[in-house]
């Protein structure tokens, strides 16, 4: 199931991840895909907004450290894949473990480590439009991301 969203600006981005992250589920992945700026960790902060993390401030890029815990309503675990040489190494950080947990995976660059992500996600395709606006083109597989998504993108 896919589905087009058309964000105005970073106000409608931290509305959606909000959103997002009050329908996220225990094991629930959500992998992000952007090129260099397009918003994958504001998008990320807002979804830890929306599980309730007491201080959104400190959800940063881990670029340099590769995982970011966070404590919410669920466990976030944030992925940045973007030095990874691919997916091998991924793996070997032991994210297959996280994803078989009880929190939330989000994975930054996800697109570089596709093959190591569990077969049912949710893909968040975002594309810049301009300066404040984005295109986020999303991709559930699997029942739970489905209903996830309708729920996510009805009214």
């Amino acid at each position: 199931m896919t589905r087009t969203i058309d964000i105005p600006d970073l106000a409608a981005t931290e509305a959606f991840g909000r959103r997002l992250g009050e329908l996220l589920f225990p094991g629930a992945v959500v992998a992000l895909v952007g090129q260099l700026g397009a918003g994958k960790t504001h998008l990320t902060r807002a979804v830890a907004e929306g599980l309730g993390v007491r201080n959104p401030a400190a959800v940063t890029s881990p670029t340099f450290v590769l995982i970011q815990e966070y404590p919410a309503r669920l466990p976030i675990y944030h992925f940045d894949a973007y030095r990874l040489s691919g997916p091998r190494e991924f793996a070997e950080l032991g994210a297959d473990e996280y994803f078989r947990g009880d929190g939330v995976c989000l994975v930054e660059w996800a697109d570089k480590v596709e093959a190591t992500l569990p077969a049912e996600h949710v893909r968040v395709e975002i594309a810049v439009v301009d300066e404040t606006r984005r295109r986020f083109d999303l991709t559930a597989t699997g029942g739970r991301y489905e209903e996830l998504l309708r729920h996510l993108t009805s009214g």
